[in-house]
């Protein structure tokens, strides 16, 4: 027989929600009372468990590994924890530790399975339990997705232009650059960079050098077509890939991208602003780092050719 506390705690759990225990009462002379101190481990992932527990007072923590992770769930008085390997018939999956001292009912597997047998209320009880354990699985996985998108993004955008950076561009451009190789299709590069940017530095602020900066990144964006790839290459360069480009349709696209800075990049303090590009056209079988060298190397041209001009690689 139950006593009187025990039918109190009892009536608590949600295992028995609306569930009249005159009709199951006797089951529980197969159950039994255990005490966990704080720190004490009742299940552990990879080990066996016949029991459900009720958790009459106290509080326990769900870990999915270890206590390095944090807690999936954190149960108290009412709740039950167990359930999930007594239906499935596989060790336990999760680790479950008392955060403080608690008491628990241990329900054998058997005896649970009769509960059920001998009353709806608790099959509810326990299908809802279940469901509930479900639903908050997977708001967990999407929680862990979206933390995982916004590591990623945040790993490959960079933090003061809000374009791509040079992470993502060493991975992204290779492979436009493999999938034209395999369509045989032209594509150009264009490298990019603000002329005298270290003067404008030292005469207005590294303030005024970052909104310059990023009024730059929004208008080379403006001047791209959809299937440009563009990202900040460090300081104040600029890579932009052209996929299925000839060097006689890319130049076009750079006069039109030094043009849209001049006439849109200029800041309150007046000083205007230009733009030097060097463009190359893949060679067969080139790497990106050689692709980049020779961007490079016509840029550098057109800075020692006066600057806001777009010089081609050789």
């Amino acid at each position: 027989m139950i006593d009187s506390m025990d039918r109190e705690y009892l009536q608590r759990a949600k295992l028995f929600a609306n569930v009249g225990l005159e009709s199951v009462e006797h089951l529980f002379e197969g159950c039994r009372r255990m005490k966990l101190e704080r720190g004490d481990r009742l299940l552990q992932p990879g080990v066996a468990n016949s029991h459900l527990y009720l958790i009459f007072d106290g509080e326990l923590r769900v870990y999915l590994e270890d206590r390095s992770m944090p807690e999936q769930a954190v149960l108290g008085a009412g709740d039950c924890v167990g359930e999930m390997s007594l239906l499935d018939g596989q060790a336990a999956s999760a680790l479950v530790l008392a955060a403080r001292d608690s008491e628990l009912l241990a329900i054998p597997h058997d005896v649970l399975w009769s509960l059920v047998d001998c009353s709806h209320g608790v099959a509810r009880n326990l299908l809802a339990i279940m469901a509930g354990r479900m639903r908050e699985s997977n708001q967990s996985l999407v929680a862990l997705q979206t933390r995982s998108l916004e590591f990623e993004q945040a790993a490959s955008v960079d933090a003061l232009t809000g374009i791509y950076n040079r992470h993502w561009l060493l991975d992204a451009f290779p492979r436009a650059i493999a999938r034209c190789e395999r369509d045989g299709a032209p594509l150009c590069l264009v490298m990019a960079d603000i002329d005298l940017f270290k003067h404008f530095n030292e005469r207005f602020g590294y303030l005024s050098g970052d909104a310059l900066l990023r009024r730059m990144a929004r208008r080379l964006a403006d001047g791209l077509r959809a299937q440009d790839l563009f990202a900040r290459y460090g300081g104040e360069e600029f890579l932009i890939l052209l996929p299925h480009t000839s060097l006689d349709e890319a130049l076009p696209i750079a006069g039109r991208l030094r043009e849209l800075v001049a006439i849109g990049c200029g800041l309150p303090t007046g000083e205007g602003v230009t733009l030097s590009c060097g463009v190359a056209p893949m060679l067969g079988g080139e790497s990106l780092e050689a692709l980049i060298a020779r961007a490079d190397a016509a840029l550098k041209r057109a800075k020692e050719n006066g600057r806001d001009r777009v010089e081609v690689a050789v």
